[in-house]
């Protein structure tokens, strides 16, 4: 880019001017989206701009290529770390041309773009210093210009053709699918068959740089830097019209395009951007000091929507060309904020808190000043075939731009005819309601109606004598009038209708109130309010702004302003229900004071609003639907403090568990200002309800538990919704404690230690059981011993009766051979004694034998063996000397008996009976000190 002094001068002094005289005119110009370095995270200058099938938008930036979804800027810096100066986007890929490298750009599977280079496959080197102004593309072939040469690359073959130029090649063009190029002092070639031809030789476009080159028709237009058009018919070149051309020549233009309404773009490296119709003529002129960021146009790009970019040497531009809204803004503050607005004698009439505006209507002329009219304007009403002018002085009537003052009544908040009294109109005041009167020399004030004292901002005549008022804080008023209109005779009040923003209209011979609660038919019978259920749906509690109403009498529309959009009411056109019809206008961009909206119908259903810095206005026939796509951009997983991963956005995601914070990213790519772009997610596994509507353009699950997701995210733009759903699906793997494998090996560990302990179980209630089986046998047993032991018990007892019964028959019967033997021993005593007769001696051996009777022993001896059978044979074991009789002698000594009672048995006196226990005692060998009976029991 070279800048000679004089151009530079010339520039300055075009600013300068421009600067000058840019307050005497007045432009309604299309939305301007404005981008600066700060937004797009770059630097300040922009080279070439361009478009991909999926709308993105693309700038070539000195710090490398931007990247532009519709919601977010994204830079991907320069693969050599120079100035990126050209992009075009061709099919998928974005081509850049920068300092010595050119090449393109691919979205990779996680939607991120990767530089591959085309010029590395060369098989001439670059030339020394070389950078890259410039590609166009024609079918399979894609050329790429420098100062120097042309590389044409062959997307098919992947081979090159260079183009070689002995002059400086300033543009190249594309017209008809044919590249022309100018080689400076040379002319302008053709590219045909790969090679470079002589197309013009014209002195003119010699040494001037072309800054692009048109057909229509049969005739080439060629775009000069300085001298504007020339066109060119039959070889013969003429300049196009020599007024517009004029204009441009105190201009240095840099780039221009042709759009598809066939007008001109022209953009200016010190005046902006220059629209140039179809016939020459300027139609625009948009530069700093109305809406651009920058006077220095370095390229232009018409988007498919039809928006026009503007690449600046500071910042981005977005120009809406074909945008229904046309924008005044009053940048100086010289209108202020426009409270109502009128047409009236071909004058558009702005009334403002700094007085009243006028100017012709569809012109650029700038607004002058209402004489007189200093102050805030509340109203302007045409009525009577006057315009009257309600202010906070008094009231005006309006005539060609003058304003002659009929009321010195404070604060005219509106007025309104008096059906049946066409001398007679009636007023809202800061003091109540007056009377105006139509006298001989104008429209003057009559009386005030006294009785009723309320600032009467909204007010509806019921009938010629009956009004209904509101106050926002208030309440209504029902107020009926005098028949001389002096005074009000009855005023009732209902304070349960009140609210801050709300109104009281007409429409349709029907009064209405309408507040952030819903839209209230008066109901004349009862005198009293009805929810009015179709009005009503104009409003909802979360985008209610304000309860104004506006009535465009003209067409019958009633308009309505809520947070997103301004509402209209139109009557069906089959039924008698009306149709509403939003328009995508949101209160932040339209800037109005809320209650204080105001509506002017310019005809040809295009209306005006007025705002706090000028007014926009809108084009109801130019109101298109459009439909738009949603793109999943990126999508992104971490753990939790974890680095971050992309993912891949073509195939389903397999996460690791810990991999559950998922951030999506989407955009709808629309690039209308004053369209907000809501959106609306769900995520199928988990929330499966669609969010509410919300502006954010990602959204962030945290702490996802393991299982399959399908995201779901659609897009809303002026109510209607994007034409797809754009969706992602990924699973997130479950922990590795809950995996198939470790499942598995749950269950077979589950099953074995359920076998496990089913044999713990079993053995130990087969121990438990044979515990129970032993101690039950050693309870039997011990029972059984018990038993045993009882019944040994019984037989011991049984025993020891028989023993004792043994015993008394043995006591019994050797008492009885006492008894026995002592008997036959007194009667042998009595007998000896007597000797009386010889014959008794047999008697004395027969007792004799008797006494001796051994028969009688072993009776003894059997009893005795009976009691105690074991006695005998320990006594003969231990003293096997032991004769008969000593045994005889021992048993009678275990009966314990005495020698007296012994001798009987043994036929001997009681002195025989010692000297055997003596002798016993010595074959016993028993110590003297032991007791021979002691000893014999202790056996």
């Amino acid at each position: 880019m070279i800048f000679t002094k004089n151009i530079l001068f010339k520039a300055l002094l075009t600013l300068v001017l421009f600067i000058f005289f840019a307050p005497l005119f007045a432009q309604e110009l299309p939305p301007i989206n404005v981008f600066t370095p700060q937004q797009y995270g770059a630097e300040n200058q922009n080279w070439a701009i361009s478009q991909s099938d999926e709308n993105y938008i693309y700038v070539a930036n000195n710090l490398g290529l931007l990247e532009y979804n519709g919601a977010s800027w994204r830079l991907y810096n320069s693969p050599n770390e120079t100035i990126i100066r050209s992009v075009k986007a061709i099919d998928d890929k974005i081509y850049t041309g920068c300092y010595m490298e050119f090449g393109f750009w691919k979205k990779d599977v996680f939607g991120t773009l990767k530089y591959d280079s085309l010029s590395k496959f060369l098989k001439t080197p670059l030339i020394e210093d070389e950078q890259f102004w410039q590609i166009i593309n024609v079918e399979n072939w894609i050329l790429f210009r420098s100062l120097n040469r042309v590389y044409i690359y062959n997307t098919e073959s992947e081979t090159f053709k260079i183009i070689e130029s002995e002059t400086t090649i300033t543009k190249m063009f594309k017209v008809d699918d044919t590249i022309y190029f100018q080689s400076i002092n040379k002319g302008i070639y053709k590219i045909q068959n790969g090679k470079a031809v002589l197309f013009l030789e014209n002195n003119i476009l010699k040494k001037e740089p072309i800054i692009n080159m048109f057909k229509e028709e049969d005739v080439f237009v060629f775009l000069t830097q300085e001298s504007g058009f020339y066109r060119m018919k039959n070889q013969v070149v003429k300049p196009w019209i020599n007024k517009t051309n004029d204009i441009l020549s105190k201009y240095t233009v840099y780039s221009g395009i042709k759009l598809k309404d066939d007008n001109y773009a022209l953009g200016t490296i010190s005046n902006g951007l220059i629209q140039v119709d179809t016939h020459g003529e300027v139609i625009q002129e948009i530069n700093q000091t109305n809406g651009l960021l920058n006077n220095t146009v370095l390229a232009l790009f018409e988007d498919k929507d039809l928006n026009l970019w503007l690449a600046l040497d500071n910042g981005i531009n977005c120009i809406n060309s074909k945008s229904p809204i046309k924008i005044f803004n009053d940048e100086k503050g010289n209108l202020g904020t426009i409270y109502t607005s009128a047409i009236y004698h071909d004058k558009l009439y702005l009334g403002t808190n700094q007085g009243l505006f006028f100017k012709t209507i569809d012109s650029n002329d700038a607004f002058e000043f209402v004489k007189g009219t200093k102050g805030q304007v509340w109203c302007l009403v045409e009525l009577k075939k006057r315009l009257f002018c309600g202010h906070n002085s008094g009231t005006f009537v309006i005539e060609n731009g003058k304003a002659e003052k009929i009321a010195e009544i404070q604060g005219t908040w509106s007025i309104k005819p008096i059906k049946g009294n066409e001398d007679l109109l009636l007023q809202g005041n800061y003091n109540g309601l007056n009377i105006l009167e139509r006298q001989k020399d104008g429209w003057r004030f009559k009386n005030k109606i006294e009785g009723f004292d309320i600032s009467s901002r909204f007010f509806e005549l019921i009938n010629s004598h009956e009004v209904i008022m509101s106050h926002e804080y208030k309440g209504i008023f029902n107020v009926e009038i005098n028949e001389a209109y002096t005074k009000a005779t009855n005023v009732t009040k209902d304070t349960v209708m009140k609210e801050l923003h709300s109104s009281l209209f007409k429409y349709d011979e029907a009064i209405y109130y309408a507040f952030n609660k819903g839209v209230f038919k008066y109901n004349k019978e009862y005198k009293s309010f009805e929810k009015d259920s179709i009005f009503s749906q104009v409003y909802d509690a979360e985008n209610y702004v304000s309860g104004k109403l506006i009535v465009d009498k003209q067409t019958g529309y009633l308009w309505s302003f809520s947070r997103h959009d301004i509402n209209y009411i139109t009557p069906g056109k089959l039924s008698k229900i009306p149709i509403i019809k939003r328009i995508p206008i949101s209160n932040a961009l339209r800037k109005g004071v809320p209650s204080y909206e105001n509506i002017l119908n310019l005809g040809n259903k295009k209306y005006l609003f007025g705002t706090s810095s000028g007014y926009i206005i809108i084009d109801l026939n130019a109101i298109k639907e459009k439909s738009y796509n949603i793109y999943i951009n990126s999508v992104v997983s971490n753990a939790v403090d974890g680095p971050s991963n992309k993912l891949n956005i073509t195939e389903v995601a397999d996460l690791e568990n810990k991999q559950n914070n998922i951030l999506f990213e989407y955009s709808v790519p629309e690039f209308d200002k004053f369209q907000n772009v809501e959106y609306q997610h769900q995520l199928e596994g988990i929330y499966n309800q669609w969010s509410d509507w919300s502006s954010s353009s990602n959204e962030l699950f945290k702490n996802l538990p393991s299982g399959t997701y399908n995201f779901k995210v659609r897009g809303r733009i002026g109510g209607n919704s994007t034409s797809n759903i754009a969706t992602y699906t990924f699973e997130i793997q479950k922990p590795w404690y809950l995996s198939n494998l470790i499942v598995a090996l749950y269950i077979i560990g589950g099953l074995l230690l359920l076998l496990f302990t089913h044999h713990l179980y079993k053995t130990y209630y087969k121990k438990q059981r044979e515990a129970l089986l032993k101690k039950t046998k050693q309870e039997l047993e011990h029972r059984e011993l018990e038993n045993a032991q009882q019944l040994m018990q019984f037989k011991n007892e049984k025993l020891q009766r028989d023993i004792e019964n043994k015993s008394r028959e043995l006591a019994i019967s050797t008492m009885s051979l006492i008894k026995k033997n002592e008997f036959l021993n007194d009667i042998k005593k009595e007998l000896n004694s007597a000797k009386i007769d010889a014959n008794l001696n047999p008697v004395i051996k027969i007792i004799d034998k008797n006494i001796n009777n051994t028969d009688d022993w072993k009776l003894f001896q059997e009893a005795f063996n009976n009691a105690d059978k074991d006695f005998l044979k320990k006594v003969k074991s231990k003293h096997p000397k032991l004769t008969p009789n000593d045994l005889r002698l021992c048993a009678y000594l275990r009966l314990n008996l005495s020698s007296k009672e012994i001798a009987p048995l043994l036929n001997i006196s009681p002195r025989s009976v010692e000297v055997k226990r003596y002798r016993l005692r010595k074959k016993m060998d028993l110590p003297h000190e032991t007791s021979l009976t002691n000893y014999i029991l202790d056996l």
